[in-house]
């Protein structure tokens, strides 16, 4: 079993991404959480935690994680501290113990955020914490999801490397895409955008 850390456990797509690694016969799920409070229900489930706070040291999260998923997000409140410094700080930490794949949940749109008037800073954000893993040497898969909703997972997806499109999809699918692009084969260094379509996700990823 592969040990995934999960940073944004506790968010409403993290706590997915955990019960589905739970449930995996491939990987063990660490949940990292910033409160000592959020730790308790993961613990519940038998779920290892590791409390740590993506504005400060992230430094020693990554011993003994074999592959990472970064699902975490400040909802708009401090996108530089959060979404783009935190993920670089753990890319860091990742790349200095030998991470096997770092696989980032970013967002549609990232590729040009001056096309938005609302959610530019977020996208920029998203977009220097992509290139960032890009350039960081470790094996990664980038995934770029259209609007999240809150509907029941299809198992089924759209994607493309550019969708040239938007669209919606459920935070159920999104997870199990992230789960799925954990493989060493599967999207290996791809960046790729998603929403609701007809094609199973694990044929819809690219394997290498």
């Amino acid at each position: 079993m592969e040990n995934i850390l999960v940073a944004g456990a506790n968010g409403t797509t993290g706590k997915k991404i955990v019960n589905l690694l739970q449930k995996s016969q491939y990987f063990n799920p660490i949940a990292m959480v910033r409160k000592e409070s959020q730790k308790k229900q993961f613990e519940d489930e038998n779920v290892t935690t590791i409390l740590a706070d993506l504005e400060k040291d992230v430094s020693f999260t990554t011993e003994n994680i074999d592959k990472i998923i970064f699902a975490a997000g400040s909802g708009g409140k401090k996108v530089v501290a959060v979404d783009q410094e935190g993920a670089k700080k753990l890319i860091d930490a990742g790349k200095r113990t030998k991470v096997k794949k770092f696989v980032m949940l970013s967002s549609m749109g990232a590729d040009n955020p001056e096309s938005s008037d609302t959610l530019k800073d977020y996208l920029k954000a998203k977009q220097n914490a992509d290139t960032y893993l890009r350039e960081s040497n470790m094996p990664y898969s980038i995934v770029r999801p259209g609007a999240l909703n809150n509907e029941k997972g299809k198992g089924k997806i759209e994607l493309s490397s550019k969708l040239n499109k938007s669209g919606e999809i459920s935070r159920d699918d999104v997870a199990q895409t992230l789960v799925h692009a954990l493989h060493d084969t599967a999207a290996v260094n791809n960046t790729f955008e998603i929403i609701a379509g007809e094609i199973l996700i694990g044929e819809a990823i690219p394997s290498a």
